[in-house]
């Protein structure tokens, strides 16, 4: 089987993961925390559907990593990001840190909404 070193580019991948924080790019953030390809953002949880909404055109979609295990996607929250134009995807966080980092090392335009294990 061939390995294939996955390539970044200039995108700033999840690291890693504790309680309460995530480290992207080599940084360490609080959680909740809003990543996308080249920059962190704060995030105020599942209440705030603004700050999502506001990626509507820029990303295809936001993977919402729910803390330890998955939880469904609030209805208000799904209804807003519908409405928006903007996929969202719930699943646990550490699954969530994975798959974003597959699909920015595809170059895909995604985003991870993500709270702390």
């Amino acid at each position: 089987m061939d390995l294939v070193e996955i390539s970044y580019d200039d995108a700033r991948p999840i690291d890693g993961y504790g309680p309460g924080f995530f480290r992207v790019g080599g940084e360490v953030v609080d959680a909740p925390v809003l990543v996308l390809a080249n920059s962190t953002r704060p995030w105020g949880g599942l209440e705030d559907a603004a700050t999502l909404e506001a990626l509507a055109g820029q990303v295809d979609v936001i993977l919402l990593g729910t803390g330890e295990t998955m939880a469904p996607v609030p209805a208000t929250l799904r209804e807003a990001l519908d409405e928006a134009g903007v996929g969202i995807e719930p699943m646990a966080s550490p699954s969530a840190c994975r798959s974003f980092n597959i699909l920015l090392s595809e170059g895909r335009r995604v985003a991870a909404a993500l709270l702390s294990v």
